[in-house]
């Protein structure tokens, strides 16, 4: 593990093996990281946040309570996943709002899946499995296993494989140009055609 001078991690934080945090970065209390998990310079792991082995958090990401991330799960810089569906930071009656004000709600990302630069992901939403949200897209709604999504706000524009790349349609079959891997869509959305 590897955590650097200028980063602050709280003692009440699990960290894995071999995860590095770089400087600034900021971890909160009840955090857990899996082993070999990598957080980037100035980037913001909220309370009770849970993000799972080999992940990579990228600079100025900003991790907001409760999220929860799969295994393998890429955060590109300076992505927001929200945690408050209604902001605001007064009270009808004028009050401050406090924690007692409201209920946070998490952004939850499945396994391998990768939100690009920027990305804005609006609880509550799930990033299903080895999705790709573009860099720039803003997503208020969910978002299926191996979906590509763009744009403001995201929608789907084809499927990506488990390499990231987009997958081309075959017949009633989805193929990935990089490894040979077959998926076939169905009602529910895309599933692995095991050979």
């Amino acid at each position: 593990m590897y955590i650097a001078d200028s980063a602050t991690v709280s003692e009440a934080a699990s960290i894995g093996e071999g995860t590095k945090i770089w400087d600034l970065a900021q971890v909160r209390e009840g955090a857990v990281l899996g082993s070999n998990c990598t957080v980037g310079r100035g980037a913001y792991i909220g309370s009770g946040v849970s993000i799972g082995k080999n992940s990579k958090i990228q600079n100025d990401a900003l991790i907001y309570e409760p999220a929860v991330l799969g295994d393998g799960v890429f955060v590109g810089p300076a992505v927001v996943l929200t945690n408050d569906t209604y902001p605001r930071a007064i009270n009808a009656d004028g009050t401050q709002k406090s924690a007692g004000d409201w209920t946070p709600t998490g952004v939850i990302i499945g396994e391998g899946a990768a939100i690009g630069a920027r990305a804005v992901c609006v609880a509550p939403v799930r990033i299903g499995r080895w999705a790709t949200v573009a860099a720039g897209a803003v997503v208020t709604k969910d978002v299926a296993d191996f979906a590509l999504v763009v744009g403001v706000p995201a929608r789907q524009i084809g499927w990506v494989g488990k390499s990231g790349r987009p997958l081309a349609q075959d017949g009633e079959l989805w193929i990935c140009p990089q490894s040979g891997d077959r998926y076939r869509e169905t009602a529910e959305g895309l599933t692995e055609e095991h050979q």
